[in-house]
């Protein structure tokens, strides 16, 4: 029964320590959006769909609207349309 007694604190250590990382869930990661228009790139992460003028739309279904990185490679699934940034949104500045 000592020894029993004396592991209490190691098995209680042990067992704080696995439902630490039990519960301990990761946050949602925003995927980075970018979309482009007349040559300009947007990065419009944050920004929501719609059409007041600091949103954007994804008009039609004839190409790709979005995409994962600033070069243009990787499209967002299910973003299908042409960009049309709304007059408030900033291009990203060419290098």
């Amino acid at each position: 029964m000592n020894k029993v007694k004396g592991a209490l604190p190691i098995i209680a250590f042990v067992f704080a320590a696995f439902a630490a990382f039990a519960f301990n869930f990761p946050e949602n990661e925003v995927t980075s959006k970018y979309g482009s228009h007349a040559g300009d790139i947007y990065d419009v992460t944050n920004v929501n769909m719609g059409p007041d003028t600091d949103e954007y739309q994804c008009n039609g279904e004839t190409s790709q609207c979005l995409f994962e990185d600033q070069e243009l490679q990787n499209p967002v699934s299910s973003s299908w349309g042409e960009f049309d940034p709304g007059d408030a949104l900033i291009p990203i500045p060419t290098k």
